[in-house]
């Protein structure tokens, strides 16, 4: 939609670790399929947000809110030509295991079975845990964080199904894994991959997306992008995390860094720079 400005901020409040915080709009950027490490709670205050999920596309509307758990592939895109306006909590596993423990009788690791629920008033709740933040208000923001976080595992929360002995499909997935993050910055073909490992190259692709949503490349440009986050936090220039985690160049950073996080690493530096 020509005319519409789109705007972002990706933070951290110091007062709330473990703990970034999204608000934005977006009418023409489209997040690719990723995972995060931790929690996902996002609030829409206006438009609509179709969120892709792997069992099918969901429309996230103002009321509702959308329940992520950690290393679940996901994308996004705007479901109306306005876009949509949103705040988003990204919280990590361990806090959400805190709370789920002093405040909830489920057992093993707690997480939610869905993705979009109506629940207005905890979506108020997502909101008013930014405008705390923002206002350096450190009290209300970890209060109201809690609350709802505590609100949406006793309406939604459920105890995740523990995994099951692997096949030897998913043992070569973990191991491919395990030898991408090693080499991180040169990795290997998908010829060279399976090779090491003794299994095709076919094979190894099905079984690695099977086991964690994305083929080998898609994981390994989301990862990426995870440890330049990392080293962006530290302090470290954007040209410099670019080369250090395998990307080409900054612009090639640049390009994967914001369709995934939704910010650039110029902006999302000089956030974590101010706080």
């Amino acid at each position: 939609m020509d005319g519409v400005e789109e705007w972002a901020r990706h933070w951290q409040y110091s007062e709330l670790p473990g703990l970034d915080l999204l608000r934005a709009r977006y009418v023409s950027h489209s997040f690719p399929r990723h995972a995060h490490e931790g929690f996902v709670f996002g609030a829409v205050r206006s438009g609509i947000e179709n969120v892709i999920m792997p069992g099918g596309t969901i429309p996230a509307h103002p009321g509702t809110v959308v329940m992520i758990n950690p290393e679940v592939p996901h994308a996004a895109h705007a479901g109306v030509p306005e876009g949509w306006t949103y705040a988003t909590l990204y919280p990590s596993a361990r806090l959400i295991a805190d709370i789920a423990a002093e405040t909830t009788t489920l057992r093993g690791t707690a997480g939610f079975a869905e993705t979009i629920v109506e629940d207005p008033d905890t979506a108020l709740l997502i909101q008013d845990v930014h405008r705390a933040a923002e206002q350096g208000n450190a009290l209300a923001a970890d209060s109201v964080f809690r609350i709802a976080v505590a609100r949406l595992l006793r309406r939604h929360g459920h105890a995740l199904p523990e995994r099951t002995a692997r096949s030897a499909g998913a043992r070569a997935a973990a191991a491919a894994r395990f030898l991408l993050v090693e080499r991180l910055a040169a990795p290997p073909s998908l010829e060279q991959l399976a090779k090491e490992l003794d299994t095709s190259p076919f094979a190894l692709l099905r079984a690695f997306k099977a086991e964690y949503g994305l083929p080998p490349h898609a994981w390994l440009t989301g990862e990426r992008v995870r440890r330049a986050a990392r080293l962006l936090d530290g302090g470290t220039p954007p040209a410099e995390a670019a080369v250090a985690v395998g990307f080409t160049d900054q612009p090639h950073l640049n390009r994967h860094f914001t369709r995934i996080v939704g910010v650039t690493p110029g902006a999302y530096r000089r956030e974590r720079a101010r706080t």
